[in-house]
């Protein structure tokens, strides 16, 4: 099974080592997609991710998106509908806007270090929909270890950088949230299972 990974802002796409020797054991090889969110408007970084497909042999792919990475796979579907068949996995990823980017957003330095393609996804509220003909299934983190609470107060669950409530998406298929932070959710060995199980069959172990 192929599976490509989209990371999230600032990443460099080895981070999911960890996720890829666990997906590796369940028959499944990880392909990280890298590019630069800071550099690159979306639409660049979509017409790479859908060439980038394009060269991935068989007729079914998977994707797992980590944070802005998720966002980046909507981006694809929406401009690039005719993709290979197969099931997406977001991990933290702030669907509908994110409160610790606009808080990031009012220090000159850090918006600057954000980039265009977070001013174009994160900094206004969405009304975000998954209506593609795709399962997509969610895992929110519910462990505060980030800079993000400290920027965004949310006063609710949240994995450290992104709250429980901004990473739900109307038309999903399954969302689940577990004790990890943002960048924990691509280090547990849970997280891990419950993605491989998604991808394979469509749905999370825990209802």
């Amino acid at each position: 099974m192929h599976v490509v990974y989209v990371h999230g802002l600032w990443m460099p796409g080895d981070e999911s080592l960890m996720l890829r020797r666990r997906l590796a054991q369940q028959g499944m090889t990880l392909h990280p997609f890298r590019y630069s969110a800071v550099h690159s408007v979306m639409s660049d970084v979509t017409a790479s991710l859908h060439a980038f497909v394009r060269g991935l042999p068989g007729d079914t792919v998977h994707f797992i998106g980590h944070s802005l990475g998720g966002l980046v796979i909507h981006r694809l579907l929406e401009r690039y509908p005719q993709q290979p068949a197969g099931n997406t996995v977001f991990l933290g990823t702030p669907s509908v806007s994110s409160r610790a980017a606009v808080g990031a957003a009012r220090f000159v330095a850090l918006a600057q270090l954000m980039g265009q393609s977070v001013a174009e996804e994160l900094l206004q509220p969405r009304e975000r929909r998954w209506t593609y003909p795709r399962p997509l299934g969610i895992i929110a983190g519910t462990h505060p270890i980030g800079i993000g609470q400290f920027l965004a107060h949310f006063g609710e669950d949240n994995d450290g950088t992104v709250a429980v409530s901004e990473t739900r998406m109307p038309g999903a298929t399954d969302h689940i949230a577990l004790p990890v932070s943002h960048f924990g959710l691509l280090t547990s060995a849970r997280v891990a299972r419950e993605t491989a199980l998604f991808l394979k069959e469509g749905h999370f172990s825990l209802r």
